[in-house]
């Protein structure tokens, strides 16, 4: 098993002989934002088994990077996206609600609650906004962005590793993310063995990493410091934009 942090919420994570991709934004530039740390392996989005979407955001569905990946990959994104996507040129697309499962080979997928606004444009059509558990050999709960939310509580069964945001684009968070401090209050609900921070270190207005530096490299050890205090039990495992982590696990004999 292996996960690959490529840059804000878009992970691969291979395991089980499946390749899911997370929230693909792949481009060096989005509107106003810029990406610090280039992918330059092409090869990483080969056989891929499908892509899940968490919700309709600019930063997390991105029509271009999609497009950039197999025109007949699987598309998995929320209830309410699916015509969106169509109208975007991406035509696979499966959408599921909160509490639907699904299977890729031999894992289990399925979507859960996220607290946070769906909707695209500020006045557009609200959509669901879903996080995902991923069950094979190792079980993975990917947050996409939501706030907390008492049922977390209800994800944490026998969960293997938590991929959960600690910041965003800006110097600034809206209703509905979750900050250092929080992420690391997450871990108590969830209690997962390992918790890789995401969503970081990635798009940041242009110009604007000069003037707060700080900002592109330190939630994710804040998190640590948090998750220290109020969940020492939990792992915490920093991947750098482009780094991968890979669980061996033990062979049968």
């Amino acid at each position: 098993m292996e996960i690959t942090f490529l840059g804000h919420a878009s992970l691969l994570i291979d395991m089980d002989g499946e390749r899911i991709l997370t929230d693909p934004l792949l481009r060096k530039r989005v509107w106003h934002l810029q990406r610090q740390r280039q992918i330059t392996d092409q090869s990483l989005f080969n056989d891929i088994s499908v892509v899940l979407i968490s919700h309709a955001h600019s930063d997390h569905m991105d029509f271009p990077s999609l497009r950039m990946l197999d025109r007949d990959l699987r598309i998995v994104a929320p209830r309410g996206t699916a015509q969106l996507l169509k109208k975007g040129g991406i035509q696979n697309v499966q959408e599921i609600a909160r509490g639907e499962s699904f299977n890729v080979g031999k894992l289990m997928v399925t979507a859960t609650h996220a607290e946070h606004d769906g909707a695209r444009f500020r006045y557009s059509k609200p959509a669901e906004t879903v996080g995902f558990l991923i069950d094979g050999s190792q079980r993975i709960y990917f947050a996409g962005d939501t706030d907390l939310f008492s049922e977390m509580a209800e994800l944490g069964h026998n969960l293997d590793i938590a991929l959960l945001p600690v910041w965003g684009w800006g110097p600034n968070l809206g209703a509905g993310h979750l900050d250092p401090h929080q992420a690391a209050q997450a871990l108590k609900l969830l209690k997962p063995t390992l918790a890789i921070p995401i969503h970081w270190g990635t798009f940041f207005p242009f110009g604007l990493k000069w003037i707060m530096p700080r900002i592109l490299s330190e939630p994710p050890r804040a998190f640590a410091a948090f998750a220290e205090r109020f969940a020492p039990e939990v792992e915490v495992l920093i991947l750098e934009p482009g780094e991968s982590y890979r669980h061996n696990l033990p062979t049968e004999i």
